[in-house]
């Protein structure tokens, strides 16, 4: 190890030098200059410092300062010595980070043993922080397990409802990342975005409780049939809600509101504006947008620009309009996601399409 020793004086830098000697593996760089130690201490991590305070400038409470700043150095102990026995200076050289502080003149047995025990004390300090950072990195993966576990389970479901719908399983895929770059688009933060991209996959999944009469109907419904069909997003909610994990309790958020509509006129509870979840108001948009530019059994995939136009008269109404804006704002990239993730069978057609729930 390097032990850094920076003094004016030539005979107290042999002495030092003597020192660091009986320390195992300890080997001493000697400085006469401070200014000419710290540019050493830009390429160089020594295992401690000696420091006189009393140098041409800089001095060694300001070598303190300047090596703290340092990042590497942060938390390499500092043995300040002095010829002063002032307090103050004392507790300035301390509140800089000296690491300890002794007076001249220097006993060499004390002084030994002051940097043997801060040299020690530093061992441990690095045990400690080794030992923390592989402790944090078993959570992260046992972390990284469970989400990972969470999102199969997640996905599962998803395809569950999948196999009872006649929407390909890219619907929920292209629907999930268009929800995830409105919400870039809306400014919200990275974690709410990959947390929107897992938990929206799981949208319909109370249509598996929706018989296939319905489900499967190629036209419009009749009244009593579309109030069956609005049931699976309480469904949906009671399935996937009571659970501890956020992102479970996200996708029952979605499911339960994912057609509500900004003007109050959605279901399952008329929620409106505000009242709405801002997870259900992306899925509701971004659930819209996907189903105005696909086929369905019920109509075929209508044109872009028809869809865009749709998108555009529904805010304020239908949409929430601020989430409209961030919608047109990543257009580019929901263009992107629709063509990657695009159905085989989808074909561009411009005729009306039968109105229908789901």
């Amino acid at each position: 190890m390097q032990i850094l020793v920076v003094d004016d004086g030539q005979p107290a830098l042999l002495i030092y030098k003597a020192m660091v000697r009986n320390l195992p593996g300890c080997v001493a760089v000697c400085f006469r200059s401070s200014s000419e130690a710290l540019k050493w201490c830009e390429l160089n991590e020594p295992a401690m410092a000696i420091v006189d305070n009393e140098m041409p400038p800089p001095d060694g409470l300001e070598f303190v300062r300047r090596f703290r700043r340092m990042e590497k150095h942060a938390n390499t102990p500092i043995l300040m010595i002095s010829a002063e026995k002032d307090s103050e200076l004392r507790h300035k050289a301390l509140e800089l980070g000296a690491s300890d502080f002794l007076s001249k003149p220097v006993d060499v047995i004390e002084c030994t043993a002051r940097m043997r025990n801060v040299l020690q004390l530093a061992r441990y300090r690095k045990q400690l922080e080794d030992q923390a950072g592989f402790l944090a990195g078993q959570v992260r993966e046992r972390t990284q397990e469970i989400v990972a576990r969470e999102r199969e389970t997640i996905l599962r479901l998803a395809k569950l409802a999948e196999y009872r719908d006649t929407e390909t399983g890219m619907h929920v895929a292209r629907m999930a990342q268009y929800s995830r770059a409105i919400a870039r688009g809306a400014g919200m933060p990275t974690a709410d975005q990959e947390m929107i991209l897992l938990a929206a996959p799981m949208h319909d999944i109370g249509k598996v409780a929706v018989p296939d009469s319905i489900l499967l109907k190629p036209g419009p419904l009749e009244p009593h049939e579309h109030a069956i069909m609005e049931q699976h997003t309480v469904i949906g909610h009671k399935i996937l809600h009571g659970s501890s994990s956020e992102l479970l309790q996200t996708a029952a958020e979605i499911a339960l509101t994912h057609h509500e509509k900004f003007n109050g006129s959605g279901y399952p509870n008329g929620f409106k504006a505000e009242g709405i979840p801002v997870f259900g108001r992306i899925c509701a948009l971004s659930d819209v947008f996907d189903a105005l530019t696909s086929v369905r059994p019920y109509k075929p995939a209508w044109p872009l620009d028809r869809a865009l136009r749709e998108i555009s008269r529904g805010a304020g109404t239908d949409f929430d309009p601020r989430l409209v804006e961030a919608f047109m704002s990543e257009l580019n990239e929901i263009v992107r996601l629709r063509q990657e993730y695009s159905d085989e069978e989808a074909i561009e057609a411009g005729a009306s399409p039968q109105e229908r729930a789901g």
